[in-house]
């Protein structure tokens, strides 16, 4: 069960849990998905810079586009107040093993859609963390009457492609030879929504 909303302070300003902790087992092994505080700062630019390295599904480089602990804490600040942002993280163990983000947009005729991303630490990948993640997004999108959520997906990454199809996610399009890879070859980028009735 997805337990939305909560209250914590931090000085004086009193800030909304958008996700309260639900833990999940998956073959002896356990992991907790809540909403991002501004203590995980720290671990999540050291994973965010780990899952950079280990694969090639991201848009970046190991060590392009960093984000330091501050910068890390200004986002959580902001993704916290802000009514169209979700910050999302998966921990195991007291450890940060992945993590989600939805962004919204302020402009009046996009406030209706949020734009997903994802990524896992890759020694945690076949147990449902970017599965999970997805499910309580769609769930807090539900619940605040988000109408659409949007991602792109590199086109060789079939098996987040199938999951996020199984979520009723559709293809909406293409980018052409949209990224170059270490192997020297471009390769396009599918643009995938789902749409909330």
């Amino acid at each position: 069960m997805c337990l939305l909303y909560g209250q914590y302070s931090i000085g004086r300003v009193e800030f909304e849990i958008k996700v309260n902790p639900i833990e999940f087992h998956v073959r002896n092994f356990s992991y907790f998905i809540r909403s991002a505080q501004e203590n995980d700062a720290k671990n999540l630019s050291e994973v965010r810079l780990q899952i950079d390295g280990e694969t090639e599904n991201m848009d970046r480089e190991k060590g392009e586009a960093y984000i330091d602990e501050v910068g890390f804490k200004q986002l959580i600040k902001e993704d916290t107040v802000s009514a169209r942002n979700l910050f999302l993280v998966s921990e195991a163990n007291g450890r940060i093993v992945g993590f989600s983000r939805c962004e919204g947009n302020q402009l009046k005729r996009m406030s209706h859609k949020v734009e997903f991303g994802v990524c896992v630490l890759k020694e945690f990948w076949g147990y449902g963390i970017g599965a999970n993640l997805l499910k309580e997004t769609i769930r807090w999108a539900e619940t605040e009457e988000i109408k659409k959520i949007t991602l792109n997906v590199l086109e060789t990454n079939e098996k987040a492609i199938k999951l996020y199809k199984n979520y009723g996610f559709e293809v909406e399009g293409v980018l052409k030879k949209d990224k170059l890879l270490s192997d020297g070859n471009y390769y396009n980028t599918v643009i995938m929504g789902r749409f909330n009735e």
